[in-house]
This record gives structure tokens, sequence and C-alpha cells, in this order.
């Protein structure tokens, strides 16, 4: 009798800065028929549910970032967050895992398909490219990054370069990045590339 050979789907991280359209890719890809994992929704799922995160987000915070009946208060998190640096990484150091976690069991729960998706902006900065197989960087012109930003969330310019300059530098995702997606146009790319890939 032949021992069963347990399946793994290949897993792609998608990836791409503010205004790129990688939302746009993995609603394409759902679209398809695809099992995307939205590590945005994810985390906030966590940080709104989780009772060990809770605990060690009202240490690390303080108590007022969830009320008196648990409900997270979004402006304070928030505000604790635009300071940036250590702030920053103190939190993520709190939900990153449990987010990596989620992910690793969600793959085995789709075991039985050929490949999944990851959407995860902070595919490079959270270590997460570690947990694909294949890390895809969707990109657009700076420019037209730009327009959509200030179209999409109603900000000036300068905000949207502001937001912008937080990320990532771009040409080190691409250098990291092990497919490029092409995302800059009006006609909806191409995404062959990521059907190409197979897990032999």
């Amino acid at each position: 009798m032949n021992p069963t050979i347990h399946h793994h789907p290949l897993k792609f991280g998608i990836t791409g800065g503010i205004g790129s359209g990688k939302s746009f890719v993995c609603r394409r890809l759902a679209a398809l028929g695809f099992s995307v994992f939205d590590c945005d929704v994810e985390a906030k799922r966590i940080i709104r549910g989780d009772s060990d995160v809770k605990a060690a987000l009202r240490s690390l915070v303080g108590e007022d970032v969830y009320d008196a009946d648990g409900r997270l208060q979004k402006a304070v998190l928030a505000a604790y967050l635009c300071r940036g640096g250590e702030s920053t990484a103190s939190v993520n150091r709190i939900v990153h895992p449990r987010v990596a976690r989620r992910f690793e069991e969600w793959v085995e729960e789709h075991a039985a398909e050929e490949r999944v998706f990851m959407e995860c902006a902070l595919l490079f900065e959270s270590g997460f490219d570690r947990l694909v197989d294949v890390s895809v960087l969707v990109y657009a012109p700076l420019e037209e990054r730009i327009r959509r930003v200030m179209l999409r969330d109603n900000i000036s310019r300068d905000v949207a370069l502001h937001w912008i300059s937080l990320q990532m530098d771009e040409e080190e995702k691409r250098r990291r990045a092990d497919l490029l997606i092409d995302n800059g146009s009006d006609t909806p790319p191409d995404l062959s590339p990521l059907f190409l890939k197979t897990n032999d």
C-alpha cells in the first residue's frame, strides 16, 4: 500500500505599494475562483477578537485602546501607530506571529487546491515572504499611483507622496520579488505569469 502523499498548494504572496492595485489583482484572482488570504483583514480580526492580543495591546498602548465592552478604539490605536518606529514594531510583534500562524492553518484548510494567494501590503517588511513559495510585486508608475490614491482617499498630492514615502523603497521590492505584475494602465493586468509556475 502506497503511503499517503500530503499535497501542499503553491503559495503566492501578492504585494505592492499604495496605489499599485494589488487589491484589484487579488479581487480578480478571487473572481477567477482562487482562494485569497487577506493579511490586513485577518490582522483586524485578531486585534478585535483575540483575548491574548487584546491584553497585550492594553499593556502596550494603554487600557483605553479598548472600551469597557472590549471594542477596539481605532483612533487610539491609530494615534499610537502614527508614532512610527518602535511603536509600530511593538504592535507588529504582537499581531504578525498570529497572522502568520493563521495563514499556515488556512493553507492546510486549502491543501487540495493547486495554488493559493496571500494579499500582504508588508510582505517583505513583515518577513511574510518566508511563508510563500513565490513573491509577487504589483507595480505602477509613481504618478499613476499618486493619482489613484488622491482620487480614492480624497487627499492632496503632498499627503499621497508622504504615505508612499513611508513604505519600503519600490526598487528594493522589485529586487526581492520573484515575479512582477504591471498594473500601470487602464487595461486589466496580465496575470498569466501566476499560472505558469507549478509545484513540481
